[in-house]
């Protein structure tokens, strides 16, 4: 039997246990393993938000961390990450770590105590948050749309001025671009609320340099006078839809996008506008994007194009599980 004792998280306890675990089964163990850091209380002065990380020893070798902490973004639930050698599991560490976790959570500053994590389906993560509990809230998939996958759309009378007037390039610092950017942001992610966000947060999450992009289109409602069809119009259209890009590709590397849509729009609306930005976006190379079922209107554009190979998943698809 393991002679076990569980501690903090002290310096030096990443290498340690990068050696006995070997590589991440999943992308998401790699993600939280960077989690494994010490403990703080959060709040000014300190490294971060509130986080607890404890390490379970077999006879003074570290073999298994686990880590709880508070989300400054999505603040509804703790984030929650266990890993165990795999030659220490299915001796009770793991749910040992768990049960400690959640105690160190009823001290969480928040007042917040439900736990979440990330898994994917099939693996022993997975099956060990279902033993524990936890169950799916959310799905995530990462797909790559073909070249060609839409037909084009046509807008207005079919003229290229028509189009120019719908189809813009959009600044990445624009005020009318984040509005819409973070309403969406907020819009679907209902089921885990960030709240409202400031145009500060949605520039630096989404549209800052630092944030990755590179460029914006959006797709505008038709140019309409308040005079008439007779007078021309003096404003653009409100923003039906917007793509904004991350990564350049080309013919064998997909643009990462960012793709979405005016939340208040009706459901038929919102995924005509959705559709048509695509077609246009993935008309001559491949795009990348982030598909959760939240997505509504996204799904109901990608999701025939998964069907008939139009689209595809890439790498596995992703659950939110929660208690």
């Amino acid at each position: 039997m393991p002679q076990l004792t569980y501690r903090p998280w002290r310096e030096g306890d990443d290498l340690a246990l990068n050696e006995i675990w070997g590589d991440p089964e999943t992308a998401q163990a790699a993600q939280f393993r960077a989690a494994l850091v010490s403990s703080s209380n959060g709040g000014p002065g300190s490294p971060g938000p509130w986080r607890r990380t404890i390490v379970a020893e077999d006879q003074g070798i570290p073999v298994a961390a686990a880590v709880v902490y508070e989300s400054l973004l999505h603040s509804l639930r703790l984030w929650a990450y266990v890993e165990v050698a795999r030659d220490h599991r299915r001796a009770g560490i793991g749910a040992t770590l768990l049960t400690m976790l959640r105690r160190e959570a009823e001290e969480a500053p928040s007042g917040v105590t439900r736990l979440r994590t990330k898994v994917e389906p099939g693996t022993p993560g997975a099956a060990f948050a279902e033993a524990a509990g936890l169950r799916p809230v959310q799905r995530s998939r990462i797909v790559v749309v073909r070249p060609a996958a839409l037909e084009l759309p046509v807008f207005g009378d079919g003229s290229e001025a028509a189009a120019t007037a719908q189809v813009q390039d959009a600044a990445t610092g624009s005020v009318e671009l984040t509005d819409v950017v973070g309403r969406y942001y907020t819009a679907v992610n209902e089921w885990d609320s960030p709240g409202v966000l400031s145009p500060g947060s949605v520039q630096k999450l989404f549209l800052d340099d630092l944030s990755g992009a590179h460029g914006a289109i959006v797709l505008r409602e038709p140019p309409a006078s308040a005079f008439g069809d007779s007078v021309q119009p003096s404003r653009k259209g409100r923003i039906q839809a917007f793509a904004i890009s991350y990564a350049q590709g080309g013919e064998d590397s997909p643009s990462d996008v960012l793709l979405g849509h005016e939340p208040a729009l009706e459901k038929d609306t919102a995924a005509q506008a959705v559709r048509d930005l695509l077609a246009l976006i993935a008309h001559q190379y491949p795009v990348l994007l982030e598909l959760d079922d939240s997505m509504a209107a996204l799904r109901t554009v990608v999701e025939p194009l998964l069907a008939d190979g139009r689209a595809v998943v890439q790498g596995a698809e992703t659950f939110v599980v929660s208690d």
